[in-house]
């Protein structure tokens, strides 16, 4: 384990349906860099990760979006997957956070069809992204310029385009994080729960 993030705090939303390895595996380099990473969710409980188009693992939420502030955060990270953020886009919640997070100078990182939460958070405009095929054509109707490309850094805005990229992803992820200013808190609460880890 590095220190790398020592003491960041990174908040990963998700609602059900998200592409579980598209959590996991980033939430494991963020972890293994020192990082202190809070699953936020819409309701509190339990949410669930999807395989495709297959129900896979639960995973304890560790905080609603309705508690959480972005002046506690040093980055956010938006998985894939489809029914997630086509949830998340539309709660107001949860784009004024990302939003919060992103305008206080703090990077926000998203794979996938994750980027839909940011074209409804007003974050697009301008940028220069990748996603998922399919996005492209919402992401240039809001602004943005896409590529077709394994990850994509502008402006604090970190983009990838599928599970394959994920460990490019990570490496623009972790560095982008690690010279963000730092959260007016610095804790090191231990996650809650045991959850379940994608196989390797």
């Amino acid at each position: 384990m590095s220190d790398e993030l020592a003491k960041k705090r990174i908040a990963i939303i998700v609602a059900d349906g998200f592409e579980q390895v598209e959590m996991t595996d980033p939430r494991d380099a963020l972890d293994e860099a020192g990082a202190e990473t809070t699953l936020v969710s819409l309701r509190p409980g339990n949410v669930r990760g999807f395989k495709h188009h297959d129900a896979a693992d639960e995973f304890d939420v560790d905080m609603v979006i309705d508690d959480a502030k972005a002046e506690d955060f040093d980055g956010v990270l938006l998985p894939g997957g489809v029914m997630n953020p086509d949830a998340l886009r539309s709660v107001p919640a949860v784009r004024k956070f990302v939003r919060d997070v992103y305008e206080a100078g703090k990077p926000v990182a998203a794979i996938c069809h994750g980027p839909w939460t940011l074209i409804d958070a007003g974050l697009v405009r301008g940028k220069r992204m990748t996603s998922w095929p399919s996005l492209k054509t919402d992401l240039t109707n809001a602004g943005a310029s896409w590529v077709d490309s394994e990850v994509v850094v502008d402006d604090g805005i970190i983009t990838s385009r599928k599970p394959d990229d994920i460990p490019k992803f990570n490496e623009q992820m972790i560095a982008a994080f690690a010279h963000a200013p730092r959260s007016r808190v610095a804790k090191n609460k231990t996650r809650t729960g045991s959850q379940p880890r994608e196989s390797r």
